[in-house]
C-alpha cells in the first residue's frame, strides 16, 4: 500500500516560508524608506537654519547622555560621534517598527477588521512619542520644534505606507 502525496503538500511549506521571507523584507523596506525619509526631513530643515546635523546630534546627545544633562543644547556644537550614535539607533529603530507593521499588515489582509485598529494604534504611537519625549528631554524640543517632529514623523510614515501600499494595493481597513 502507497500513500498518495499530494502536489499541494510539499509546495505550501515552501510558498510559505517564501511569503514570510517577503513580509520580512518589505519590513526593512519600509523601515529604511521611513528612517531615510526622516533623516532627509531634519537635514533640510538644519541646512536651511545654517547647521546641518543640528538635530540628529542634538537628540544623540540626549540619548547617549540622558536629556536632563544637556543645559542649553541650543549652544551644542554637531558632533559627529553623536550624529553617528543617533543614525544607527534611528535606523535600528525604524527597522524594528517596520518590521512589526509588515506583521501587522499581513494580519489585516487576514482579517480587514484589524487594520482600523492599527490605523489606531498609529495615531496613539504617534502622540505618546511626542508625550514621552517632553517628559523625557524636554529641554531638546525647546531647540528642536514638536511640529517639526510631528511632520518628519508623517512624512516617514507616508514613505513607510507607499512601501505598503506598492505590496498591498488591495488592503481593505474597515472601522
Amino acid at each position: 500500500m502507497t500513500a498518495r502525496t499530494d502536489v499541494s503538500d510539499r509546495v505550501m511549506p515552501e510558498q510559505e516560508e517564501r511569503a514570510s521571507a517577503a513580509v520580512y523584507t518589505e519590513g526593512l523596506l519600509a523601515g529604511v524608506a521611513g528612517a531615510a525619509t526622516i533623516a532627509g526631513w531634519f537635514l533640510l530643515l538644519d541646512s536651511i537654519a545654517g547647521r546641518p546635523l543640528y538635530t540628529p546630534s542634538v537628540l544623540g546627545t540626549a540619548l547617549v547622555r540622558g536629556g536632563a544633562a544637556i543645559a542649553a543644547p541650543e549652544t551644542l556644537p554637531v558632533d559627529m560621534e553623536m550624529v553617528i550614535n543617533f543614525t544607527w539607533m534611528h535606523v535600528l529603530a525604524f527597522l524594528v517598527i517596520g518590521l512589526a507593521a509588515s506583521k501587522l499588515l499581513e494580519q489585516a489582509e487576514r482579517d480587514p477588521n484589524v487594520g482600523f485598529g492599527i490605523l489606531l494604534l498609529f495615531v496613539v504611537f504617534e502622540f505618546g512619542f511626542i508625550a514621552v519625549f517632553q517628559v523625557v528631554a524636554g529641554e531638546v524640543l525647546q531647540v528642536i520644534s514638536w511640529p517639526s517632529i510631528l511632520v518628519g514623523n508623517l512624512l516617514a510614515a507616508a514613505a513607510m505606507g507607499l512601501v505598503f501600499w506598492r505590496r498591498h494595493p488591495r488592503l481593505v481597513i474597515r472601522p
